[in-house]
């Protein structure tokens, strides 16, 4: 009985995690490679190009945003091309 009473005041956020514990027992790697798969494939089927492209600039902006402690000590794919043409550069004597 303790057991319905906690679900009663259970949040939304603790039953997903109770959820995707219980899941992740039960189901193996491909299970979750499978489900990935098909549930990008139902996204093809229903959004077009425009979609997509809007999604990968939300993406971008918000990776942009980031500040470097978010980013586990890592630079974006910005800094690090910019730094290897750099390198490349003073490689070659370009400076």
């Amino acid at each position: 009985m303790a057991d319905k009473r906690e679900n009663r005041n259970m949040t939304v956020e603790e039953a997903g995690r109770k959820g995707g514990e219980a899941t992740a027992e039960t189901h193996d790697k491909e299970f979750y490679q499978e489900i990935g798969r098909k549930g990008g494939e139902a996204t093809a089927e229903n959004h077009d190009k425009e979609f997509y492209q809007e999604i990968g600039e939300k993406g971008g902006e918000a990776r942009a945003n980031q500040s470097d402690d978010d980013r586990n000590g890592k630079m974006s794919r910005e800094e690090a091309g910019r730094k290897g043409g750099e390198a490349r550069a003073r490689q070659r004597g370009n400076d």
